[in-house]
């Protein structure tokens, strides 16, 4: 904790509720370094390094040795890693983001074939890629092919000639030049020889971190609404109703969105960048995989909107993947519409059915806006922005940290926590870390159980709203005072 910045990245507190704030922390025994940090930027988006390869060069296992841990799932055989996972890192007190790939293969089918368009598209989304070699097999034909695609990508490239374990193996590393990437970093990724080089080099590739920010405050522009659903849902068409003109190809074929449609809107009055959920740039090998396809686009548009609007088809029975792409939206932290599509083609045994299903299927996000549509003959498309407004609105809400704590002091005097082997933890005082969404930071004697939190929650909403958004709820627990 830094007393020359007494107020700076602790967004939703001013100066006077900050120093009381950190003064009332210490003096209960809290630990500052836990504070220190909340609110402070650090949900703004960090660079991301893509690590592709050829199965089986060692990314996951370099991916480990840079993030620190064995997190990554690594094992003897080519193909382990299938998705794109994200890890946070940090080198030489810079943080950025580690996408871990899967190998990619040329002119493959099936699984490896989605296996192939993940790492792409994660090489279309990073703002650097680490390219890993085998320098014990040398270049291949794969590594080519591979080559020519983050060419065309036109991101800065650090090539890694991974598996030198020992000086005997540089010279085949050196080899490596002939692949046009510059400079190969030899390196042991099993044994972290020659990593701290190439992080070094990974650095000097990658752009600054964004500076941390006093506040919340909403970039400027128009609003990015995130239209995201499985396939066949309706997006393409909600976009053309919205939009007054055929923007994108509408097909009864699921997953016929391919290439990212990004739309400047007027609609109720204001102008909104609509997002249809498309997220690969390049052609499809495959005509079967929508599922997987739709979650590729999900996530690439929920990275860059603000509020989703999660579409679903209201004359089929919810399926898991709608519950799986609200959770995706959830999870990302963004303001979210639920928006059921085909309205018109519904009857009252469906309709009736319908509700069931919702209040079994849908219980955790009954805080989001519920608009009923139909894409196709425009029925209540008047109703799709106030919802919108209304989560962003939500989103947005910040409450001051003494009104905060006269709540807390309320709620927990006449609904204390349970006692749990003889103790009762208490809240001690909490204050509002950020918003965009809104997170919270409790202070308290003890441990507060999952089931005390969700209490919480759900009485924050009775008593301030939060319509649309999600709520972040963590705890620090007071420190073990040292006997002197």
């Amino acid at each position: 904790m830094t007393a020359e910045h007494p107020t700076a990245g602790h967004g939703e507190l001013d100066a006077a509720e900050y120093a009381e704030f950190m003064a009332i922390a210490a003096e209960e025994g809290f630990d500052l370094e836990d504070v220190d940090g909340l609110g402070d930027g650090s949900h703004a988006p960090l660079p991301v390094l893509a690590v592709v390869g050829r199965p089986n060069v060692g990314k996951s296992t370099l991916v480990n040795r840079i993030i620190g841990r064995r997190e990554a799932v690594v094992e003897d055989k080519p193909g382990v890693t299938r998705d794109r996972v994200s890890y946070e890192a940090s080198w030489n007190g810079r943080r950025f983001k580690v996408v871990d790939t899967g190998g990619w293969e040329i002119d493959v089918l099936g699984i490896d074939a989605m296996v192939a368009a993940q790492a792409e598209l994660g090489i279309e989304t990073a703002d650097a890629v680490l390219f890993v070699v085998d320098a014990t097999v040398g270049a291949t034909d794969t590594d080519e092919a591979l080559i020519k695609i983050i060419r065309r990508a036109g991101k800065p490239t650090v090539l890694c000639a991974n598996k030198v374990d020992g000086p005997s193996t540089e010279a085949e590393a050196a080899y490596l030049w002939s692949l046009g990437l510059g400079e190969p970093y030899p390196v042991s990724a099993l044994h972290g020889r020659g990593s701290g080089d190439l992080l070094d080099a990974v650095m000097a590739a990658l752009p600054e971190a964004p500076p941390q920010t006093f506040g919340d405050a909403a970039p400027g522009g128009p609003r990015r609404v995130a239209l995201i659903g499985r396939p066949n849902v309706g997006k393409s068409s909600l976009l053309n109703k919205v939009a007054g003109e055929e923007r994108v190809v509408v097909n009864e074929l699921a997953g016929t969105t391919r290439d990212p449609v990004d739309e400047m809107i007027e609609l109720g009055g204001k102008t909104w960048k609509f997002v249809d959920t498309a997220g690969i740039r390049r052609r499809v090998h495959l005509t079967a995989g929508a599922d997987f396809y739709a979650s590729l686009r999900t996530s690439s548009a929920l990275e860059k909107a603000e509020v989703a609007v999660v579409l679903i088809d209201a004359s089929e029975t919810l399926a898991e993947q709608d519950t799986r792409i609200i959770s995706m939206a959830v999870e990302a932290g963004r303001a979210v519409v639920i928006a059921y599509n085909k309205w018109d083609q519904l009857d009252e045994e469906r309709r009736y059915y319908l509700e069931r299903e919702i209040e079994r299927d849908l219980v955790q996000v009954q805080w989001a806006p519920r608009v009923n549509v139909s894409a196709k003959t425009g029925r209540h498309m008047e109703k799709l922005v106030p919802a919108i407004e209304t989560a962003l609105e939500g989103w947005e809400t910040r409450i001051p940290t003494a009104r905060l704590n006269a709540f807390l002091g309320e709620l927990v005097a006449a609904h204390p926590h349970p006692i749990r082997g003889g103790k009762q933890p208490r809240i001690l005082f909490g204050t509002q870390a950020g918003t965009r969404p809104p997170r919270f930071v409790l202070f308290a004697s003890g441990f507060l159980e999952a089931g005390y939190r969700r209490f919480i929650e759900r009485r924050l909403r009775e008593e301030f709203g939060f319509v649309g958004t999600p709520i972040s709820i963590s705890v620090r627990v007071r420190e073990k005072r040292k006997k002197k």
